[in-house]
């Protein structure tokens, strides 16, 4: 388990993990996520060709690492920008289902009471 200051890196292309915030309403919970976005990653690159050949479905997966239970495994993707409006920026703050940046508070239906 790395310590909380080291960088996370992906074990199939060795780039650095996103924290990313799963959906709300989906069986993920609030759990931040370490996710590898990297476009390249043989991972999601291949992962493509292995839905299609045994599924015959045009969609993929990337790596995925639970931040409390360090369990990882597949974030199934239909695209390549799939899942990427859920990345948190090093600056945030998460916060009981709210993301927390520069002043401003999200919650959980992506809407900001400020507005």
């Amino acid at each position: 388990m790395p310590k909380e200051d080291e960088p996370r890196l992906c074990p199939h292309c060795g780039q650095g993990l996103s924290r990313w915030k799963s959906p709300p309403l989906t069986s993920w919970g609030n759990t931040i996520h370490f996710v590898c976005f990297h476009d390249d990653c043989p991972y999601f690159v291949k992962g493509r060709a292995w839905m299609e050949e045994k599924f015959n479905v045009k969609t993929s997966y990337r790596y995925r690492c639970d931040s409390e239970t360090e369990h990882s495994g597949p974030l199934p993707v239909w695209s390549k920008d799939a899942l990427k409006d859920g990345i948190i920026d090093e600056g945030s703050i998460v916060d009981e289902g709210s993301i927390i940046d520069e002043g401003s508070t999200i919650d959980e239906s992506g809407e900001s009471p400020d507005r």
